[in-house]
């Protein structure tokens, strides 16, 4: 079951149990601090199956009319199970509520990590676009590719 989260703290702890299982995606502890802290103040949507929550996704608003995907993770056993695509499906339809009129998000860039190269793919594949790399915010290691997309 997919639905959106309201109590901080709530928020927080699932962040946390979802972000401290995915070390190969947020292996650097101050980086995943600051997403898990975050999360409290977003719009915090969250996958549960059987009482257990298995992911979730925050939007954190960027400008007046676009809406970044900030934050989002799946446990590994549930991967390729279509719960990252219900998540974004449903974080696209609360940003398209609130009046948002883009989404972006920021990775790295495709071909520096094979496993961030599953992260580009996943994005592309819900319809975001190519729009920016910019080396200098994480550094030359790792680039940050920014995709867009319009929610009109």
């Amino acid at each position: 079951m997919i639905k959106q989260i309201e109590d901080p703290n709530t928020k927080q702890i699932i962040a946390r149990k979802v972000l401290e299982s995915l070390h190969d995606w947020f292996e650097v502890d101050e980086s995943r601090e600051k997403y898990i802290a975050e999360s409290a103040g977003q719009i915090f949507i969250a996958a549960e199956e059987d009482g257990d929550f298995i992911g979730f996704l925050c939007l954190k608003e960027t400008g007046k009319e676009t809406v970044e995907l900030a934050v989002m993770g799946v446990l590994m056993e549930y991967h390729r199970h279509g719960l990252g695509r219900q998540l974004f499906e449903e974080a696209k339809r609360i940003a398209k509520g609130n009046g948002y009129l883009f989404m972006q998000v920021k990775t790295v860039k495709m071909g520096v990590y094979e496993d961030y190269d599953i992260t580009n793919r996943f994005y592309l594949s819900c319809g975001f676009k190519e729009f920016e790399v910019i080396k200098e915010l994480w550094g030359e290691d790792n680039p940050c590719q920014i995709y867009v997309m319009s929610l009109k």
